[in-house]
């Protein structure tokens, strides 16, 4: 209810046009190369198959925000629904609590309906998480095989998952080391058979996806010489470099449009959790061992992303759901240590309140400020101004004899025109520059950045000689942003602008078309 409904509201995010454009060859040609300076792994490319065969998709055209966006949303409710497994490990109550606070968090809600690679790296990490966890419980070979999958899936889905990775492997280090009985025993009795097969398993998964199926084999060691270039980045000054509190701030103590956007409860709880997990021997129904696990996992996840000066909000989802799975401890634990009826009502209602808030704001988040530089969850997004652009590009082409084959200029500096790619994929002349090239003819539709429009307008009226001149009129007047503090503006000729003026006359006085202008003196 909270993840599906107006998945197209919310225009594309530059990040989600470049994945979705890169998933076009693969649609169109079955062609994925997977490059190791960006664009991260392959998965998500490849999953977004599955809803694309499903609809009977096969050109990139075709295609919507819907189709795209589904697929992180299938693996935010996975996520979800991962928890049952652990029904004997967190007992039903903190199952169900974390599982609840998964559900209405905000930012799981936001970043489920986000067409990058996040969310699915979540839920594959947990998905290690479980299985491995289990296999140790059980020593069942179908829950080695699980961990092998579902690792070899975090490898491909996104190189940050070597922190995943370590924090699991450092977290298993400290529970052990302090126990040096439990550690030997877990030596002891650890199958390398089963070790090896984990291995191979994750390995192979893996190179299947990198390889794209074996038809790329560079791909395969592309994808660990990747680490190479970021290391080498990462002490690099970079455009997302952010102060250490980036992230608490981000989650947990952010107001603007009148509200104070928190999802301060969870962190709350999770307090309340690690206090309980360390100063409790035995919690009933609970596995103290699971809980301490996830604990010092979370913590070295928080570390790793504190001092990583590189910050992005949707990195945090890896703690922050560790901090669900915390919290769903902590409350549980609370209430059972509060004895008395009246009290435990009073803690209830104060529960049922905390988890309103949240999932109010994960309405007001998602569906009215969805993209509102206010919103936390919003990173460099792009502006609904740009839809209005798109919108009048869409009514020229229906009033000119080329139709979509119109060719048009999109001119902006560093290539920083995204996400219009995605909107302009139905268009197959359009020309996308950097800079502004007088040695070819001017398109009669032209978008740019103000920073060209000196030596635009050098080539539209000085370069030509006297009655070879367009007069170019704007095409939308009012001040538009393709993302807070960026404009971009637009221009048509004199001869593209009078068949559009005519088109919105004549589709003015249609009295089914209620949603263009009403007469001609309204639209002048």
């Amino acid at each position: 209810m909270l993840r599906l409904p107006k998945l197209a509201q919310r225009p594309m995010h530059t990040d989600e046009a470049v994945h979705a454009i890169k998933f076009g060859a693969l649609l169109e040609k079955g062609e994925y190369l997977y490059d190791r300076h960006e664009y991260h792994g392959p998965t998500l490319n490849y999953f977004t198959l599955i809803p694309a065969w499903l609809t009977g998709k096969k050109i990139l055209a075709d295609t919507s925000e819907k189709l795209f966006r589904v697929v992180p949303l299938f693996f935010g409710l996975l996520l979800i629904g991962i928890a049952v497994f652990l029904v004997r490990t967190m007992g039903w109550p903190a199952v169900l609590l974390s599982s609840l606070l998964a559900a209405i968090s905000p930012s799981m809600v936001y970043y489920s309906r986000y067409y990058i690679q996040e969310m699915l790296l979540v839920c594959f990490s947990f998905g290690v998480m479980t299985s491995g966890w289990l296999y140790f419980q059980k020593k069942q070979i179908v829950y080695a095989i699980g961990l092998g999958i579902l690792g070899g899936l975090c490898h491909a889905t996104k190189e940050t998952c070597i922190l995943n990775f370590v924090a699991m492997a450092l977290s298993l280090l400290v529970i052990y080391w302090f126990q040096l009985k439990n550690y030997r025993e877990f030596l002891n009795k650890l199958n390398l058979k089963h070790l090896l097969l984990i291995i191979f398993i994750a390995l192979g998964t893996s190179a299947l996806f990198y390889s794209s199926f074996f038809t790329h084999p560079v791909g395969i060691l592309d994808s660990y010489r990747t680490y190479f270039e970021y290391f080498h980045r990462t002490g690099q000054p970079n455009v997302h470099d952010q102060p250490w509190y980036f992230y608490f701030q981000t989650f947990f103590f952010k107001a603007g449009n009148g509200w104070f956007w928190s999802e301060g409860f969870i962190l709350l709880l999770a307090v309340i959790g690690v206090w309980a997990i360390f100063r409790i021997k035995k919690n009933a129904g609970m596995d103290i061992q699971f809980f301490r696990l996830i604990a010092f996992y979370t913590l070295f996840l928080i570390l790793f992303y504190t001092f990583i000066s590189y910050k992005t909000p949707w990195c945090g989802l890896s703690f922050l759901h560790g901090l669900i799975l915390l919290a769903g401890a902590g409350g549980v634990t609370l209430f059972n240590y509060i004895k008395v009826l009246k009290f435990r009502w009073l803690f209830l209602v104060i529960c049922a309140t905390a988890l309103f808030h949240l999932g109010w704001q994960s309405i007001l988040l998602n569906y009215r400020y969805e993209a509102d530089p206010t919103n936390p969850y919003v990173y460099g997004h792009t502006s609904p101004d740009l839809l209005t652009l798109v919108q009048r590009v869409e009514e020229v082409t229906r009033a000119v004899p080329e139709g979509k084959e119109l060719y048009m200029e999109v001119i902006s500096p560093g290539d920083d025109y995204w996400p219009l790619p995605w909107y302009f994929r139905a268009y197959p002349n359009v020309g996308w520059w950097s800079r502004v090239d007088t040695t070819t003819a001017p398109a009669p539709l032209i978008i740019c950045s103000p920073a060209v429009e000196p030596e635009l307008m050098y080539k539209l009226y000085e370069i030509p000689p006297p009655g070879q001149r367009n007069l170019y009129l704007p095409l939308v007047e009012n001040y538009l942003e393709i993302r807070p503090g960026i404009e971009i503006r637009s221009y048509l000729t004199k001869t593209l602008w009078d068949l559009d003026y005519q088109h919105q006359v004549e589709a003015g006085f249609d009295s089914s078309r209620s949603n263009f202008i009403n007469s001609k003196e309204k639209f002048k």
